[in-house]
């Protein structure tokens, strides 16, 4: 892969973190599932507002994953 390739590659997943973590925090309406981790999205009662945290929370995995393999 091009380093320009890379490099744009890198930022459409940053953009993608920010978005995750933005809708993780929507959904529990707090910060704190950042230091308490997934077991924290267990704690929602809401049905709905659980599955959107636990997507957003499967995607920032992914992009994380994925910027890590590019690292």
């Amino acid at each position: 892969m091009a380093i320009a390739q890379i490099k744009n590659l890198q930022r459409r997943l940053a953009v993608l973190e920010e978005e995750a973590v933005a809708e993780v925090t929507r959904a529990c309406g707090h910060e704190l599932w950042q230091s308490l981790g997934f077991d924290a999205l267990d704690t929602l009662e809401d049905a709905d507002r659980r599955a959107r945290a636990n997507y957003y929370y499967g995607q920032l995995q992914t992009v994380r994953e994925l910027r890590d393999a590019l690292a």
